[in-house]
Order: structure tokens, then C-alpha cells, then sequence
């Protein structure tokens, strides 16, 4: 027993020393994608100037059982992602450092997220893509407060009848607009580029 015991002792990793970062999990690109070979993955195209964000799901491995190697999910204004990319940035950043994988941040052409945040992401994106510019604070605040699973939730089911880009105001589509963007919630101001001042989460 003392040598089983012994073995089991081995295997539990020692903390970090004070002052030194822990080592990352493992390789990733992006927001939290595996660095390997064809991964499930979403996939958000952030073009120069004012014009529009594309946010697609690249199903990798599983293109071959879906019968589709990538799916448009929806095409957002460029002042809408304004509106929401700093606040989702922070927080897939907090999640990815709670699993001690990198950071990373917004940038021009595409950016890779992993496949279950990018389905919370592609939750708000539907909720708020023909809202108002006065309920996208709304919205973000309603969908913070969301469990990361009851986002996953929503996402299977919007997407299983209308979660492509013609599909916007549609079935699950308007219910996500209607549930996150008409439930009051206070907002702040923050500056934005492509035009006005923009309201989000500080």
C-alpha cells in the first residue's frame, strides 16, 4: 500500500512556485482552439474599416458526418460588434486563464474560438443583430447573466431550425431577441470606433 501510495503522490502536480506563472495546459490559437489537426471550432472574420463581422462554425473533423465543412451563422454590423467585442473579449479571457490557456484578443481578419464559447457568442450575436442600438447594453448584460450550459442550450436549439444568416428574425432567433433585448437592465457609455459613442458593460 505504501507503494501505491507512493505512486498516486508522484502523479498530483505540485503547485507553482511564488512568482512564477503557471504553464499552459496546452497549445492553443485564437480564443482557446486546440492547436491540432481540423478542430471543431468557430470562426470570427473581422474585416478592416466599418464593414460587417461574419461569425461562422467550422465542424472540422465532423464536416464529414455533417455533410458541411463550414456554416455561416450570422452576419452582424460593424457598430453591433463594436457594442459587444470588448465585454466578450474580457470574458472568454477570464475563462480560458480558469483553464490555464493563453489569452487573446479581437483582431483584423479571422479569429479562431473555441467551439463551446463560440456558441455563447453566437448566441448574443443572434439576440442582438437587428436590435436597436438603445437595447444592445440590454442585451449583453441579460446574456452575462446566462450559465455558460444555458447558453449551449440555446445555441443547439436556434441553430437546429434557423441558425444561419438568412434566418435572422426567425423562430429561436426572435425569441433570443425578445428575451434578452426587452428585459430592462441599465447600461454605461463607452467610446467606440466606426461613428458614436457606444453603450456597454464597463
Amino acid at each position: 500500500m505504501a507503494v501505491v501510495a507512493e505512486h498516486i503522490s508522484s502523479m498530483i502536480k505540485q503547485p507553482p512556485k511564488a512568482g512564477r506563472a503557471p504553464r499552459p495546459q496546452h497549445p492553443t490559437l485564437g480564443f482557446g482552439v486546440p492547436a491540432t489537426f481540423a478542430p471543431h471550432h468557430f470562426v470570427v472574420s473581422i474585416p478592416r474599416g466599418c464593414q460587417a463581422v461574419r461569425i461562422s462554425e467550422d465542424l472540422g473533423m465532423h464536416a464529414a458526418v455533417a455533410g458541411s465543412e463550414v456554416l455561416d451563422r450570422t452576419i452582424i454590423p460593424r457598430l453591433v460588434w463594436n457594442e459587444i467585442a470588448n465585454p466578450i473579449q474580457r470574458l472568454f479571457n477570464q475563462r480560458l486563464k480558469a483553464h490555464r490557456l493563453a489569452a487573446s484578443r479581437w483582431k483584423v481578419g479571422e479569429n479562431p474560438v473555441d467551439r463551446l464559447l463560440g456558441k455563447e457568442l453566437c448566441v448574443l450575436a443572434w439576440a442582438v443583430e437587428e436590435l436597436p442600438p438603445e437595447k444592445l447594453g440590454t442585451a449583453l448584460r441579460n446574456w452575462l447573466a446566462l450559465r455558460p450550459e444555458e447558453r449551449w442550450w440555446l445555441f443547439g436549439m436556434t441553430a437546429a431550425s434557423a441558425g444561419a444568416p438568412q434566418d435572422k428574425g426567425q423562430g429561436w432567433r426572435a425569441a433570443l431577441r425578445h428575451a434578452l433585448g426587452d428585459t430592462p437592465a441599465p447600461f454605461v457609455r463607452m467610446a467606440g470606433r466606426c461613428g458614436r459613442k457606444h453603450n456597454a458593460l464597463d
